[in-house]
């Protein structure tokens, strides 16, 4: 694992989206993982940006989001399609066909799932996993108790998860109370991992995945394990961990970070 601290939001959201041009540049049929919340809003509208300004090309990759809520119609304003229909899949040139998210409207959600994997595997695996991370320090919706191994799977949302959420449904009453997600085993079978958390709200949690044990009670510490993970924060969010200065080296010595300081 690498953490990387950048001074401000813009920052940490420009390094990121940086680094997801530069895999679609050097592998056009790249296979993304992508992830939702208002932390990821800033990264999509970069590389729309980028899209629109340098011609960054969406045409041949494909998308996997991480989770979708169970029982939203395809085209409710609350499920995860929308949002990335309307934060990043609209202004770009990529195949609505190549991009994927879990069908939270099926009627067989076991079968879903099941399938849901086999489409992963037939692209030959995600190449890059985008993740945010919740209060509860989970990844897609992992949450609490989940297991390091798991794989795509209906899960019940925390009441912690359900609050921070509910904000973004009107009423808030209509916020589904489960939803699919990809599992932890599957997120770590990704070839590099990239998890982005900013604001002073995010410190602990992040602390506590970053330099606190592997537990699956937070699920976010099982990044700790991927051989490629890297975990890009402002300073707020990095005010809790202990080794900040060294992270702040490696990021200013290691050749791979040349040209991104």
């Amino acid at each position: 694992m690498e953490v990387i601290i950048r001074e401000t939001q813009q920052d940490a959201v420009d390094l990121t989206a940086l680094l997801l041009r530069d895999l679609l540049s050097s592998k056009p049929h790249a296979v993304l993982g992508l992830a939702t919340g208002r932390t990821m809003e800033g990264v999509y509208r970069r590389l729309v940006e980028m899209h629109l300004g340098a011609g960054l090309d969406f045409s041949l990759c494909r998308t996997f989001n991480l989770d979708e809520y169970i029982g939203l119609p395809r085209g409710d304003v609350g499920s995860y399609r929308h949002y990335m229909y309307v934060h990043l899949f609209q202004h770009v040139n990529i195949d609505l066909r190549n991009t994927h998210l879990p069908r939270g409207e099926s009627d067989d959600l076991e079968g879903e799932c099941v399938r849901y994997e086999a489409a992963i595997a037939e692209c030959g695996g995600i190449d890059l996993q985008l993740l945010g991370i919740g209060r509860t320090g989970h990844i897609g919706f992992n949450e609490p108790l989940s297991a390091m191994y798991s794989r795509t799977r209906a899960k019940a949302l925390s009441p912690e998860t359900l609050r921070q959420n509910a904000g973004l449904f009107d009423p808030p009453s209509r916020m589904p109370r489960r939803a699919l997600t990809m599992g932890v085993g599957t997120i770590l079978e990704a070839r590099r991992c990239l998890l982005l958390a900013t604001g002073e709200e995010k410190a602990g949690i992040i602390a506590q995945a970053v330099e606190g044990p592997v537990t699956s009670m937070i699920s976010a510490t099982a990044l700790q394990l991927h051989p490629r993970c890297t975990v890009i924060v402002d300073a707020p969010a990095a005010a809790h961990l202990q080794n900040q200065d060294y992270y702040r080296w490696v990021f200013e010595n290691e050749p791979e970070w040349d040209g991104y300081q």
